[in-house]
């Protein structure tokens, strides 16, 4: 398995660059099989968005397609499908995808709820805000 950082699928995603394009497109596309796959990690793929949102002014609906194209991968693997699937499904839903990670992560770990001050991320269920009685 070989890991692959943000700044790969940035550069594979948009080719911005052409250098960096062409060689993350080569091995993207060449190098990674059923047998080698590559592994994309939680943080990457928050670290995409923020990137696609911030730098790059992509629309949610450009970033929804990339990374359902990234997911239905064969040769890619993540660290949960599962719930990468389902905050995609709350980021279509006009939440913040890092947040449904993050609070995705801490419920399938068996966390009662995630403790948060941000008011967007206490609208998901497995989310409570702190704040004062």
């Amino acid at each position: 398995m070989i890991g692959i950082d943000t700044n790969v699928l940035v550069r594979y995603i948009t080719q911005d660059d052409e250098r960096q394009g062409r060689l993350a497109r080569r091995y993207l596309e060449t190098q990674l099989t059923m047998d080698s796959p590559g592994f994309i990690n939680h943080v990457v793929l928050c670290e995409l968005v923020w990137v696609f949102e911030t730098a790059y002014r992509y629309s949610r609906e450009q970033i929804l397609k990339a990374l359902q194209r990234l997911f239905e991968s064969a040769v890619v693997r993540f660290e949960s499908s599962q719930i990468l699937w389902r905050a995609l499904d709350l980021y279509q839903q006009g939440q913040d995808f890092s947040n449904a990670v993050l609070v995705l992560v801490n419920a399938s770990r068996g966390c009662e709820f995630t403790l948060t001050f941000d008011k967007r991320a206490a609208k998901m269920s497995a989310a409570r805000l702190l704040a004062d009685q």
